[in-house]
């Protein structure tokens, strides 16, 4: 018997996934429960244009972030830090700080999207890889000058 998941189930399968499952176990446990539904035409075919629509609205998404990539690749971000001697940078830039400069240009990103996390410890230009998408990444530029 075949059937179409609608929710995930550890070990068995995933949310818009079909699979061969033994009768007894299709009806008296995933259907039952609410985990599946058989696997039939009607329902083949719903689950076809459910998956279009993701695609479409997936495509979408990866377009805004290519157009935003291209934006912030554009830009250098620049951080006026204090130095001692010999130009040691007190302090650090952390993501966190990067963000709230982002988001006083305009641009809104999660912290939790950075990739590389280390704090920016010396001047001049840093590249901080920021993941937009899985499948769109951007290399940011943030500089870092003597504050005079």
């Amino acid at each position: 018997m075949k059937v179409i998941f609608i929710k995930d189930l550890k070990g068995q399968g995933k949310k818009g996934e079909v699979k061969e499952v033994k009768p007894g176990y299709g009806n008296n446990f995933l259907i039952k429960n609410g985990y599946a539904i058989l696997a039939n035409s009607a329902n083949v075919k719903h689950l076809n244009t459910e998956n279009k629509k993701k695609e479409l609205e997936e495509q979408k998404v990866i377009e805004e972030c290519q157009a935003l990539k291209k934006e912030l690749e554009k830009k250098i971000f620049t951080f006026k830090v204090k130095t001692g001697k010999g130009d040691k940078v007190f302090g650090s830039i952390s993501p966190k700080q990067i963000v709230t400069e982002l988001k006083k240009q305009g641009f809104t990103i999660d912290k939790k999207r950075f990739i590389s996390k280390e704090p920016l410890t010396t001047l001049g230009v840093h590249q901080v890889e920021i993941e937009l998408h899985k499948k769109v990444h951007v290399l940011l530029k943030v500089q870092l000058v003597k504050e005079s």
